[in-house]
This record gives structure tokens, sequence and C-alpha cells, in this order.
């Protein structure tokens, strides 16, 4: 026998989803509130290099307290950033350990990084166990292309202000030792997080995240010969809603920018060149309209790989994104 549910069992109340510029008040004032009333171990990093995520050491500034020596309070350490994401105007904070001594990831790059994450919310509730970690290397889009994972808003923002390791060495055990990483955490506000996701345990949760930025790799989503950071035209920080020949596909994953049938990898040049350090070569003075796709270092050996957006009628409009050009360079 099938009987019938009582019609109130069915009374669900539904999703409704906070509102974004409420909730980063909200959000801001207990980011604010964990800043006011921890603070962390900074002369430890006044001395030496090659820090770890591990090294770092939040305490709890109870009533009463003060501030121990060789320690700072953290909202007196942290620099407010502000952003504006999905129509919102966000503040974030960012506490810099050490820059790194490497370069600069881009935010459309993959890059490679020790981290640890945990809940505001919760450190102020007196529950300190991350949520997530990864004391090994671990590889992230900054940008997806629709089909690979990708990280949160806050991700994209704050490490391509951080620069990677300078060097690497393998030792006896075949274990990595990346020299000089940026070091630093990042606080920040649900909304640049996972928002109203329950990824953490729990919806509208302010993270922490400490982070070493090891590496990092230029991408080229679509493999056009263009660099992914190369195809944000209007400088806004997004790749989405660049589209030349308004296709319906943003130029970062249209392998024919203008459309004009010549596909786009054909009507740029590319260039590599050797730089061998440890002989005293220097690299390359680049072109006006030469700019770096990839480089990679190894026992002082530096592989810089370019490309030349051509513009052959100097009207200041590259020909892979000039619907009036369509010249074959490789044929």
């Amino acid at each position: 026998m099938v009987s019938c549910n009582d019609d109130d069992d069915n009374n669900v109340e539904p999703f409704v989803e906070e509102d974004r510029t409420e909730q980063q008040e909200k959000d801001n004032d207990s980011l604010v509130t964990y800043l006011s009333s921890h603070y962390y171990n900074s002369s430890f990093f006044e001395t030496g290099t090659d820090y770890k995520y591990t090294d770092i050491v939040i305490d709890e500034l109870l009533e009463g307290e003060t501030v121990p020596e060789g320690h700072t309070l953290l909202m007196d350490a942290v620099e407010t950033r502000n952003t504006t994401y999905l129509d919102v105007d966000y503040e974030y904070y960012v506490l810099n350990l050490y820059q790194g001594d490497g370069e600069s990831p881009y935010f459309t790059d993959v890059i490679s990084v020790r981290y640890e994450g945990s809940s505001i919310n919760d450190a102020l509730q007196g529950e300190l166990e991350p949520f997530d970690s990864s004391p090994i290397p671990a590889f992230f889009n900054l940008q997806t292309n629709g089909t690979t994972s990708t990280v949160i808003e806050a991700w994209q923002l704050v490490m391509p202000t951080f620069n990677a390791s300078s060097n690497y060495s393998i030792d006896g055990n075949g274990n990595v030792n990346f020299m000089n990483p940026g070091l630093g955490i990042m606080f920040v506000p649900s909304g640049l997080a996972y928002f109203s996701g329950t990824n953490t345990g729990s919806s509208y949760d302010n993270l922490m995240f400490k982070f070493e930025l090891l590496k990092f790799e230029i991408e080229d989503h679509d493999e056009d010969g263009v660099p992914s950071y190369l195809e944000d035209l209007n400088n806004d920080l997004d790749v989405t809603d660049d589209d030349t020949d308004g296709n319906g596909f943003p130029d970062f994953v249209d392998v024919d920018d203008d459309g004009d049938g010549i596909l786009t990898i054909n009507e740029i040049s590319q260039n590599s060149y050797t730089i061998n350090t440890n002989e005293g070569e220097v690299e390359p003075m680049l072109a006006d309209n030469e700019y770096v796709s990839g480089r990679f270092e190894e026992d002082g050996i530096i592989t810089l790989n370019t490309v030349v957006l051509i513009d052959s009628n100097n009207d200041g409009l590259p020909d892979y994104l000039d619907a009036d050009i369509a010249v074959d360079y490789n044929n």
C-alpha cells in the first residue's frame, strides 16, 4: 500500500540567498573583529628566509591582555584592499610576510601553492581547525575555461600581487625545495569566497588562507599563441567579457579572435630565447609588441618564450584582432 504524505510535510521553506551588499557589511564587521582581537609572531619574519606557512602562528588577544613583545596585532599589520565584484563593493585584507623573489603570476595563470584555509566565523567561536590544507604543492587554475575547476575570487585577486619562488633545488630524496616563495595571509569576506555555498561546512563563511606561492605557469586557455592575460582587452581583470568578433566565445577561448578565417596563431609570430645566467647572460629587451608567453628556469638556464603581436598596417590594432587584415604568416 502507498500512503499519501500530508501536505504540511512538503511545506519546505525555499532557499533565499542573502543580499550581497547587506552580507558584506556583516562580513566586514566579523573580519575587523577578528583582526582586532588576534595577533601573530611578527618577529619571526624579521630575519631569515625560506619561510613556510606553518611558521605563521596566530593567537587570540584575550580581554585585559596586551600584545606580547615580538608579536603584532593583525589589524595593525594588514593592508586593506578594495574591489567591486558582482556589482558590490568589497573590502578584504592581506598580510604580506614575504613578497617572494621570483616573478608574479597573472590573474589567468596556473599556480602552485602550499596553503591552509580556516573559517574566521568558526575562529570567533573558538574553533580553530582548518577546513582545508595542502602541505605539498597543489596546482590551481586562477581562471577557468568553462571545463576546468577554478578558485574563489579572492585568490584571483591576491595571488598575482605576490611573487613566486626564485628557484628550486631537489635533494637526495627527490624532495623539491623552493627558494624564497611569496608568503602571506588573506582575510576575505564570504562574497569573495563561497558566499551561500557550503564548501567549508556553512554558508556565508569568512575565510583566512595562509599560503606560499611556489611557482606558476602562464596559461593560454585556447592554445592560440596569445597568453590569456593578453586577452583581457579592456583591462578589467575579466577575460570573459572580451569578444572581438561577437561570436559568443570570449577571445581567451576563441582560436580565431577576429573571425576573419585566419587562425589567431597564424596571425602572430613567436620567439624563444635561451639565457645562460651562469655565463653572465641577461634577458633580452623585448620589442614594444612582444610579450612573454612562457618562462622556464633550471640550473641557471632560462628559456623565455614570447609572442609578437604583428600590426602590419600600424593602426594600433594587432592583425589577429583586425578583421580587415587576413594574412597567414605561417604559410
